[in-house]
């Protein structure tokens, strides 16, 4: 088995689902399951944030005129359909139904065409910073589904390659540092620190950070917070080993 990450990073009015969470930067989703066929998608999605952010989430699933994870920007004639499984003050459960049409097409539809039957999927959106882990056979032809997942997103988003690996490889890969980083999330990350991201007051924000670096805001607060999140589990994981009691015999 194949694992290939990447990311979609949206222009303004390409995604509506990903301009309602930019207007909310502390809200995010994430799909709990994502099946395809040649003619349909379903899917489950999870979204936490503020009364505020979830209502705007709820309004873009439920009222865009195209499915929301379509890679169209206008009606592409799918007949969609979604309805809210769960709602609290924190948590919307979304499940969606999509019937495709021969003008419109989705990622898991690139992928069903390129990598064939069996592709899982996860993903997490952020802003407008759309990351997609896919777990496939190794069988399909990657390079295809990145030529026409590039010819389908046209000018509407930036695509970035993050990772591609073997499943069951006991190294890590090439892209990775010591840290088991990605190298765009340390690079990130050592440039935060060197410009004083970090310091308190910080001397420098993430506006302006993101502009010396010469990538989008939200793609670097993407970075540096799954960088963050990263540490902060590896720290937590090395002080519980480390405060484990000796076993007995």
């Amino acid at each position: 088995m194949r694992e290939l990450v990447f990311a979609l990073e949206y222009e303004p009015g390409c995604n509506k689902v990903g301009d309602a969470l930019a207007d909310h930067p502390d809200t995010r989703v994430r799909s709990l399951s994502l099946h395809a066929t040649a003619e349909q998608l379903w899917r489950v999605d999870h979204a936490n944030g503020t009364p505020d952010a979830l209502d705007a989430i709820e309004d873009a699933f439920l009222t865009s005129d195209y499915y929301a994870d379509c890679l169209a920007t206008g009606d592409c004639g799918a007949t969609q359909t979604a309805h809210v499984l769960d709602r609290t003050d924190d948590t919307l459960v979304l499940y969606s139904d999509w019937e495709r049409t021969n003008s419109c097409t989705s990622v898991p539809h690139i992928a069903h065409d390129h990598l064939g039957d069996g592709v899982l999927f996860e993903t997490r959106h952020e802003g407008r910073h759309y990351t997609w882990r896919l777990i496939h056979s190794g069988e399909g032809d990657v390079a295809a589904f990145f030529a026409a997942l590039e010819a389908a997103v046209g000018d509407c988003a930036r695509m970035e390659m993050l990772r591609t690996a073997d499943t069951t490889a006991s190294v890590r890969g090439a892209d990775e540092r010591e840290s088991g980083l990605p190298s765009e999330q340390e690079s990130a990350l050592l440039a935060a620190v060197e410009h004083g991201y970090y310091e308190s007051p910080r001397e420098i924000d993430v506006g302006e950070l993101a502009e010396h670096l010469d990538v989008p805001r939200s793609t670097l607060t993407y970075r540096l917070r799954r960088a963050e999140e990263h540490l902060a589990k590896q720290h937590v994981a090395g002080e519980q080993v480390q405060g484990e009691p000796p076993t007995t015999r």
